[in-house]
């Protein structure tokens, strides 16, 4: 309990450290900040968590060694453009990876056949929203990547599609489920989504610190949510009457 305490009040110091950062300008030591705080939940998850699920699990894994990866970005970012663009690819590759673990283990929750035939509507719905988001997230960064490369905006588009059918994916799951567990991967996914549209708004759009700030503190509520689901039995709870 004690070393889950500490664990706990490290995430915190390390959330007001990128903030005291990132106010003061400095770039490496916020981010840097930033890059521990996941690997700091999986080590919690691993501490206290018994039953893990394997998808689950490689998820939290898979995102921790991604964000270590930032100093390797850094180290990169003076031997010239094509590593860099090298590296910033294998991130998001990975980020991808990570994000289809957490898919597969929602999609563990549902059965697919029932699941299509209750919510076909809302499927199409949230897919033809989805496609939407992305358009508009692309038309964002797309002046910016385009001047570049056409393969950094492929990689950004399927990031942005793999991000935004976690969402669709775990809405579907509680919906079906009805429980804490699903709820707590959904309300996780909704920060992270919610997270990403402001981190594009504070990379293309306008760079002022709140912003990089309130996207950062919706990426640590969302790996929250994450972890908590871990640990939680499944229970009904009734937030929208859909059934």
């Amino acid at each position: 309990m004690k070393l889950t305490n500490i664990i706990i009040f490290l995430i915190i110091v390390l959330c007001v450290a990128f903030a005291v950062f990132q106010f003061n300008g400095l770039e490496f030591l916020s981010i840097s900040s930033k890059s521990l705080i996941v690997p700091l939940f999986t080590l919690l998850y691993f501490i206290n968590v018994r039953d893990k699920p394997t998808f689950f699990t490689l998820f939290l894994l898979t995102f921790s060694i991604t964000e270590l990866s930032v100093f390797a970005e850094y180290a990169t970012d003076n031997y010239g453009q094509i590593k860099f663009d090298l590296v910033y690819i294998l991130g998001n590759i990975l980020y991808i990876i990570a994000y289809c673990f957490l898919i597969a283990e929602v999609f563990k929750t549902i059965n697919v056949r029932k699941v299509l035939k209750k919510y076909l509507l809302q499927i199409i719905v949230l897919m033809a929203l989805n496609i939407y988001i992305a358009y508009m997230l692309i038309a964002i960064v797309n002046p910016k990547f385009m001047a570049k490369s056409h393969y950094l905006i492929s990689i950004e588009l399927l990031y942005n599609v793999v991000m935004l059918l976690l969402l669709m994916v775990s809405l579907i799951s509680y919906f079906y489920n009805d429980n804490k567990k699903t709820l707590l991967v959904f309300l996780g996914s909704i920060c992270i989504v919610f997270s990403e549209v402001i981190q594009i708004a504070y990379f293309y759009i306008t760079d002022h610190d709140m912003l990089n700030i309130l996207q950062t503190l919706l990426f640590v509520v969302a790996f929250a949510f994450f972890y908590f689901h871990s640990t939680v039995k499944n229970r009904k709870v009734q937030l929208f009457m859909l059934h």
